[in-house]
């Protein structure tokens, strides 16, 4: 199959990228770079470097390409900040998936992979979340990704299209080969903060709130590895050739901050310098997810799921890259000192296979 892959230059999209590649499909990627880097892109993969708002490039794409299906990442995603200018997450977020989506129906595009989010369920009523589970978005970039899922229902209802709405809940760690890893600027993921903190990268780490209704009073999240996440997509392709699905993707299972704390501090033998700070808007005291919808319908189980698991592929890809992918180093960090070995993960992903390239714009 020959699929884009808009936002492939981020961190579960670049992840993607290489699932799809290692199960031998092809790959266009689609990235404005904001906050993707060409160097997580296979050299061998074409990237079309432009933006979701420019519908004459995408246009040209999907004229000089026949895609089997779409797989969407590209938007504006956090929280936080999407409280702060909710307008610019709900016009970019919105308005573009919405052209994206009225393009792949213009060239008969029927597949169609959506990038959605736990944020949804604002505050729910019960753990762990279900798909059935009222949707109350939080924040104004949840209310973007739930109006992107309602204009796929009605794509699949008038045109025939068919989509995967995969609603994730904290994509964490690194691809286990060393392939690629997280590097946002600036970083806002607990994880690698707390890794950074810990090899004194960072002076100090915030913990948001200690009063909220969970054991420790920190909130409490569910963290998926990020190359489990890769597969459930790989999945949702195979279910979405007959039907439209809705999937939550998640561990079932919650860690509070205080939780990742420890966890950072067994992997790397070091302290994490920390102090508490006041909530954050928009923040739920829990989200986990009920997944039991995608392991029953596809199969799909969670493979690094135990937590300092979690951490070590994220501390491996932290050691190499002290610069994320501006300069890899090799085996050993002269950061540290610390050797980098195997790790058990428990099951055996496939290794990278030949890609052909089938299609290269002449101007990205």
């Amino acid at each position: 199959m020959h699929y884009l892959v808009t936002g492939g230059a981020g961190f579960v999209g670049s992840h993607v990228v290489l699932a799809l590649r290692d199960a031998g499909h092809s790959v266009v990627v689609f990235d404005n770079l904001s906050t993707g880097h060409r160097a997580a892109v296979p050299p061998d993969v074409p990237l079309v470097v432009g933006n979701l708002s420019d519908q004459a490039l995408l246009n040209t794409v999907m004229e000089n390409a026949k895609f089997d299906g779409v797989l969407h990442f590209a938007a504006l995603s956090l929280v936080g900040d999407s409280m702060r200018v909710p307008f610019t997450y709900l016009r970019q977020n919105y308005l573009n998936s919405l052209q994206l989506i009225e393009l792949c129906i213009h060239h008969a595009i029927r597949r169609f992979v959506f990038s959605s989010t736990a944020a949804l369920f604002g505050t729910p009523e019960q753990q762990p979340i279900m798909e059935h589970a009222t949707v109350n978005p939080g924040s104004p970039y949840g209310e973007s990704k739930f109006l992107i899922e309602r204009v796929l229902h009605w794509a699949e209802t008038i045109y025939g299209m068919h989509s995967a709405c995969l609603r994730y809940f904290n994509a964490a760690g690194s691809d286990p080969m060393g392939r690629a890893g997280e590097d946002h600027r600036p970083e806002t993921h607990l994880i690698p903060l707390a890794i950074d903190t810990a090899l004194g990268r960072r002076p100090a780490l915030s913990i948001f709130g200690a009063d909220y209704a969970t054991a420790d009073g920190t909130c409490v999240r569910d963290y998926i590895h990020v190359t489990d996440l890769a597969h459930a997509h790989l999945m949702a392709l195979e279910q979405i050739e007959t039907r439209s699905v809705t999937y939550n993707v998640g561990n079932t299972t919650g860690f509070s901050n205080l939780d990742v704390i420890r966890a950072v501090e067994r992997v790397t033998g070091r302290n994490v310098n920390w102090s508490w700070a006041g909530r954050r808007q928009g923040d739920p005291a829990t989200l986990i997810a009920g997944s039991e919808r995608l392991r029953r319908e596809t199969g799909w189980i969670p493979r690094i799921a135990a937590l300092d698991d979690i951490v070590e592929t994220a501390f491996r890809w932290r050691l190499t890259h002290p610069e994320g992918y501006a300069a890899p180093l090799p085996a050993m960090s002269p950061a540290t000192g610390m050797d980098m070995p195997a790790i058990p993960l428990g099951a055996d992903f496939p290794l990278p296979g030949a890609a052909e390239e089938f299609y290269r714009p002449a101007s990205p």
